[in-house]
């Protein structure tokens, strides 16, 4: 009688199912340049990631410091603004001038802060510098002294005026 032919080797069936397995290797154990190459690759994301970080930490000090820079500029600015506004409201000649330095002051992001004799008070953006009560409720502006001015929507200097009440 023959044999059924499952193997074709003249080795006994459990020599071959033990050679179609691969032998056990130490597989719980990784092989140290693998261990290496993870940590070299964890430790240069963390560097690029720091990196990074720095760079957008510095352009935010630089953007912060050339604000500071054009803030502290306009703010020595404001004395010779006050003084060219006087000179103009008090020479007639000069007030082609007003336009052109009107233009100027939007150029550097300035604004006037409104205030005109008989709009209301706002404490946020005029300083008042006295105060006449006519037994009104209702704090207007009777004289401005000195104009303020906003930076961008920031108050740089308030405007300088007297109150009444009406």
């Amino acid at each position: 009688m023959k044999k059924p032919f499952k193997n074709q080797s003249n080795q006994p069936e459990s020599q071959v199912e033990a050679q179609a397995q691969p032998k056990p290797t130490a597989t719980s154990t990784p092989d140290p340049r693998d261990v290496k190459i993870t940590e070299l690759t964890n430790d240069l994301q963390r560097t690029r990631a720091d990196f990074e970080n720095y760079r957008k930490q510095i352009d935010t000090q630089k953007a912060t410091a050339i604000n500071l820079a054009r803030l502290d500029t306009v703010e020595k600015l404001l004395p010779l603004l006050d003084d060219i506004d006087r000179a103009i409201s008090s020479t007639p000649a000069l007030k082609p001038l007003e336009k052109s330095l009107e233009k100027t002051v939007k150029e550097l992001g300035l604004t006037k802060i409104e205030a005109t004799p008989g709009s209301d008070f706002n404490p946020d953006f005029h300083d008042a510098i006295s105060m006449e009560d006519a037994g009104g409720e209702k704090e207007v502006i009777a004289e401005v002294l000195r104009p303020g001015y906003l930076y961008g929507s920031e108050v740089l200097r308030p405007a300088m005026v007297k109150v009444k009440t009406v």
